[in-house]
């Protein structure tokens, strides 16, 4: 219509809009990023949901921390630059140990505009943010959670990062076989404890399948479980004691490890050791210094900081000094991993998109972790294929900051091993 010339000799409304509609055709066909044919996000959100009250808050607060500082050391390098430099933010996320909980949360954050969920440090959770993933179509990257079941409906959202059940007894296996031939010691009687959650049933029932299938040396006397958030373990320890195991084999959490430790120093049960399968209780910072000599000698199957990797001793001499007393382990090495592993896809996909950021992170490769392990890559299931353990114990050290140690695999090793332990009451308490 005449009405859409431009009097002063300029370009029409309907000119603009060929030539706006010319360059956007262009710019697809050239397959330049998302974000160039709008506007470049400004910032892109991360929903983090971790157990930062309940029973283990102490491990919730430590992972959102390391979500954090990775999210704080990617936005200092410029953000993630495919996208013009786009800022990450976290979006803080409390499942309090509940997996109704970890679902409502995690719908709240997609609501919320999170592109991509990270978490969530139990295994219970983790199932329930999965399903919901799926049905969202919201990638979900697991910084920490074993259980093999989460993993095994093939969710094309999922990614752990973490290695799976699985894997934990294929190398506590070979720990152990090392230890009985290097020693020269024979385990006859073992007994298996676990925490009830899903977690500790898994755990414990793979490790006592593991022990039955690969014929181990040794007899499993007894089975013992008890309820997550225990205050009292007398009966328990009381059994284990009556079952006069050479080793005790736990599955635990923070508070019933101390608990556990405690209560089998006061009934003075005689063991060559304790070697847990692999579970949290017998590394955490807060826990050393509260047990300071009776969790000496604990040998603990967990994917742990590579000590000797460049990245961990950057990454954690800042967190050493942002949170004094405190230091990168299992959980909070790979929470820092979990945001990192998002970022690079991120970077890969250039773009927010919910397909584009799938497949990228199903490309995944990336080595500049902190972990012992191999590069982060997924299989078909959404498992890290080169996600490992190293066997770290308690050893005695003026600095309550470095007494556990990488005893095995040997390349990744710290200090020698000791085994069998001194005996709790032995050890000037």
């Amino acid at each position: 219509m005449e009405r859409e010339k431009n009097e002063g000799g300029g370009i029409s409304r309907r000119d603009f809009i060929k030539t706006t509609a010319a360059v956007g055709a262009a710019a697809t066909i050239s397959g330049f990023p998302t974000f160039l044919r709008g506007a470049a996000p400004k910032e892109i959100l991360i929903g983090s949901i971790q157990p930062v009250t309940g029973p283990i808050p102490d491990i919730g607060i430590a992972m959102q921390r390391t979500n954090k500082l990775a999210v704080d050391d990617i936005n200092a390098r410029g953000g993630i630059k495919s996208m013009g430099g786009a800022k990450l933010k976290l979006l803080l996320g409390d499942h309090e140990a509940k997996e109704e909980v970890a679902r409502a949360v995690a719908e709240r954050l997609i609501k919320e505009g999170a592109v991509c969920l990270v978490g969530p440090f139990l295994s219970g959770p983790a199932m329930a943010i999965a399903t919901l993933a799926e049905q969202r179509n919201v990638p979900f990257v697991i910084d920490v959670a074993a259980m093999d079941a989460i993993t095994a409906k093939g969710y094309k959202n999922v990614f752990r990062c973490f290695p799976k059940t699985e894997l934990f007894m294929v190398s506590i296996g070979k720990f152990l076989e090392q230890i009985i031939k290097e020693k020269k010691v024979s385990i006859k009687r073992i007994v298996v404890s676990n925490v009830g959650d899903a977690f500790g049933r898994s755990q414990g029932a793979a490790f006592i399948k593991y022990v039955k299938d690969k014929k181990l040396p040794f007899e499993i006397v007894d089975h013992i479980e008890y309820p997550l958030g225990v205050k009292d373990l007398s009966t328990e320890v009381a059994k284990i004691k009556a079952a006069k195991p050479d080793v005790l084999f736990p599955v635990t959490r923070t508070g019933d490890a101390k608990l556990m430790i405690r209560e089998l120093y006061k009934q003075r049960v005689e063991l060559m050791g304790i070697i847990s399968p692999g579970s949290p209780g017998w590394y955490e910072p807060d826990n050393i210094r509260d047990l300071d000599k009776l969790a000496y000698y604990v040998m603990d199957n967990v994917p742990w900081v590579n000590p000797k990797s460049p990245k961990f001793k950057d990454v954690n001499s800042r967190y050493e000094k942002m949170y004094p007393g405190q230091y990168l382990d299992t959980n909070s090495g790979w929470g820092y991993v979990g945001v990192q592993v998002i970022a690079d896809a991120l970077e890969r996909a250039k773009s927010t998109d919910p397909e584009a950021l799938r497949e990228a992170l199903r490309k995944t490769n990336f080595k500049d972790h902190p972990m012992v392990g191999g590069p982060i890559v997924f299989d078909e299931k959404g498992d890290n294929i080169n996600a490992t353990t190293a066997l770290i114990q308690v050893l005695p050290d003026p600095k309550m900051d470095d007494r556990v140690k990488v005893v095995l695999p040997k390349e990744f090793a710290q200090a020698p091993y000791v085994f069998p332990w001194k005996q709790l009451w032995e050890r000037g308490v």
